[in-house]
């Protein structure tokens, strides 16, 4: 009850989860965004056209690629493989392919200035 108090007393609006790897956001998050990675792999969109598709169709601000990329690709690695090996029955938890592949070749997103999209600092390259 302190932790609430405490965000409360931050102004921010806490929420009351059960321990779960990444609580509520994170794990909805990270499967979404692998996901998304899969979906370009087997050839389903592009990346833009699945991003697009993410922004409109569904009113985020961003799109599940470009997101990744901004969190930066061996931060998802990290986290999508670290639950893969704890829970390797969830099929929630899988790792694409090209996610290995882009960390492989120092393609980090955002932070190298080039994962799945270019970047330019912290915007997208036009």
């Amino acid at each position: 009850m302190r932790a609430m108090d405490f965000t409360r007393a931050l102004g921010k609006t806490p929420v009351e989860c059960i321990d779960t790897p990444g609580f509520v956001v994170n794990r909805l998050l990270v499967p979404y965004l692998c996901s998304a990675l899969t979906l370009v792999e087997r050839g389903v969109a592009s990346a833009a056209d699945v991003d697009v598709a993410m922004k409109l169709g569904a009113g985020h601000p961003m799109g599940p690629i470009a997101l990744a990329d901004y969190v930066g690709l061996d931060t998802c690695l990290a986290i999508i493989s670290g639950w893969k090996q704890e829970f390797p029955d969830d099929p929630a938890f899988f790792v694409p392919d090209s996610l290995k592949a882009k960390v492989a070749e120092g393609k980090l997103g955002r932070k190298s200035g080039e994962g799945f999209f270019v970047w330019d600092g912290d915007k997208l390259a036009a």
